[in-house]
């Protein structure tokens, strides 16, 4: 965010620096090279304070204060670190981790997943001292094939709740019962099939424990090698979200939405996060197949698949005229795909037979 060389400032660790008005300490902290650890923040979402984890100080107010749900203030002074924080922050990470089943869990369960180990392993909270009752009760009973439902990894950040609502809309997580007993759920605590769940994924992308979790991905855990992420462009439609490829070696393991995505911001539809399988699928075609005199086909080269298509089309044209042939283009196209299909119609067979699926 550029910087007004005559706006605010505040005092950060005894820094003087410069804020924009209405930014939240833990964004001008993070801004400036600070790092607040945090469970429950998502830069997408409307900032929580549920987790505490980025409390800092603020000179002149008695007790810590939620650095991603305080505003700026010129002259304020503000400590991000010092051995009563990171105590605190240390505590509050071995009481979390007390109450779930497993704090390790697989790379692969989610974009997010890693977060909470990372966490307990820089502040050192694998002491099991507060080791006790658990929380959340598991639905291994869900019958999906793509969203594990492991809530007794969940730490009630609520982020999965949040993300349905404020950035997909749907509403179809919420929250039931409270302390020990809180339960992330759906409604009448059903099968997320019989939900407003659209399977966007979002909900697997920004957990920080893997209690929701990729099945897709996890299926593929035993394949051998290092994950590799590529940057690419789902193919599905027009739209042109980014995702990153998750392979090891040549083999594709799963697909996490890039947040920094332009088109999509972290964002997928659920064939863009799970339809993958086509890729690899053995019953792809990965070579072009044309009819021998006998009527049966037989793998051909591009250049003889495309020569037989086009002469296919001019003997049409030759016989019945231009009028013949009808186009449909695909309103999931680019904008580039539809320009070249309506100009090969026009320009190429001579019709104006050309049709997009759309509909307004």
């Amino acid at each position: 965010m550029p910087q007004d060389p005559n706006g605010p400032t505040l005092f950060l660790d005894g820094q003087e620096v410069r804020f924009e008005t209405g930014e939240t300490l833990f964004q001008v902290a993070e801004r400036y090279g600070k790092p607040i650890p945090t469970l429950c923040y998502d830069d997408r979402l409307e900032p929580f304070g549920g987790c505490r984890l980025c409390i800092v100080e603020v000179e002149g107010i008695r007790n810590p204060v939620a650095s991603c749900t305080t505003k700026a203030e010129p002259g304020m002074r503000v400590t991000t670190k010092n051995g009563t924080l990171e105590m605190h922050r240390r505590v509050l990470l071995e009481m979390v981790a007390s109450e779930n089943r497993e704090v390790d869990v697989d790379p692969l369960s989610g974009y997010a997943s890693q977060e909470l180990a990372t966490l307990v392993d820089r502040y050192d909270a694998r002491t099991g001292r507060f080791q006790g009752h658990r929380s959340g009760t598991s639905r291994p009973d869900d019958p999906n094939p793509f969203i594990l439902r492991d809530y007794e990894n969940c730490i009630s950040c609520y982020r999965c709740v949040r993300v349905c609502a404020e950035q997909e809309g749907d509403y179809a997580i919420s929250v039931k019962n409270r302390g020990f007993e809180t339960q992330i759920t759906v409604e009448f605590d059903g099968l997320l099939k019989e939900s407003a769940c659209t399977f966007c994924g979002q909900c697997v992308q920004t957990c920080p424990t893997g209690a929701l979790a990729d099945l897709k991905a996890l299926a593929r855990k035993e394949v051998p090698g290092d994950t590799k992420k590529t940057r690419t462009i789902c193919p599905y439609c027009g739209v042109g979200c980014a995702v990153d490829m998750l392979t090891r070696g040549d083999t594709i393991v799963g697909i996490q939405p890039a947040m920094d995505g332009p088109a999509n911001e972290g964002a997928l539809c659920v064939k863009g996060q799970f339809a993958f399988d086509f890729i690899q699928h053995r019953d792809r075609l990965t070579t072009p197949f044309v009819r021998d005199e006998g009527g049966r086909l037989r793998p051909a080269s591009w250049d003889e698949a495309l020569d037989r298509a086009a002469e296919g089309l001019k003997a049409v044209v030759e016989e019945h005229g231009a009028h013949a042939l009808y186009a449909v283009a695909s309103g999931r196209a680019p904008n580039e795909a539809a320009f070249l299909m309506q100009k090969f119609v026009r320009a190429g067979l001579g019709t104006n037979y050309i049709d997009n699926c759309s509909r307004a």
